[in-house]
């Protein structure tokens, strides 16, 4: 409870930090909530899917910073969540390997939707490392929804299923925010479906199988 409160805090004051514009505050803060879920985590069952979604706060909490870096950090911190869906991807693949059609047909809708309509408005030099974060975010939401209707646990597959959908929206409004059109209540959007989605793909390694468990 102690770490849930820790991020409750972190955000509550990011929140303030952006609605009065204090960069500095809010670069401090950001890591917080993501910080905190990786010492709730070390709470649930050891294994192999817990260090996987592990290494995925680590690099999302390394992408954290990069974005709110001050000057033009994009590129990296897209290299840092890149490796954080992959981490995701991993923990998913550790637990369920069916095929799952109908879940890769949405995630492949999904992101060939969202790839179609970035790059029509452009990317530059962005347009490689765009695709290859969308192809990787869209396989992580393949995956997660790939655990619902099996013999993984309902609510370790429904929380990490709702992360991954949550955290796919955020990274929709980011790009529709940063390349298509921009809205002010863009960041807000972003952040609070992010740390959703992070909340959800946590929380969802506390109802593992014990065969799965080192």
């Amino acid at each position: 409870m102690g770490w849930l409160i820790l991020a409750l805090m972190g955000a509550v004051t990011f929140l303030y930090g952006l609605s009065v514009h204090a960069a500095l505050l809010c670069l401090l803060v950001k890591p917080l909530p993501v910080l905190a879920l990786l010492g709730w985590l070390h709470d649930a069952p050891p294994s192999e899917y817990r260090r996987w979604i592990s290494l995925g706060l680590i690099f999302s909490l390394l992408g954290d910073v990069l974005l709110a870096w001050p000057g033009d950090l994009f590129v990296f911190g897209l290299g840092a969540f890149l490796v954080a869906h992959l981490a995701y991807l991993k923990a998913y693949l550790s637990d369920c390997r069916r095929l799952a059609m109908l879940p890769l047909v949405l995630a492949l809708s999904v992101g060939v939707i969202l790839l179609g309509i970035l790059i029509s408005n452009g990317l530059g030099p962005l347009l490689v490392p765009v695709i290859v974060y969308g192809t990787a975010i869209s396989a992580m939401l393949w995956r997660a929804l790939a655990r619902l209707g099996t013999d993984v646990p309902k609510r370790s597959a429904l929380l990490a299923a709702g992360g991954a959908v949550a955290f796919v929206f955020s990274d929709s409004v980011i790009g529709i925010s940063r390349f298509v059109m921009p809205f002010e209540a863009a960041p807000y959007v972003i952040i609070l479906s992010y740390w959703l989605g992070q909340w959800g793909i946590t929380a969802s390694a506390f109802a593992q199988n014990p065969h799965y468990a080192d």
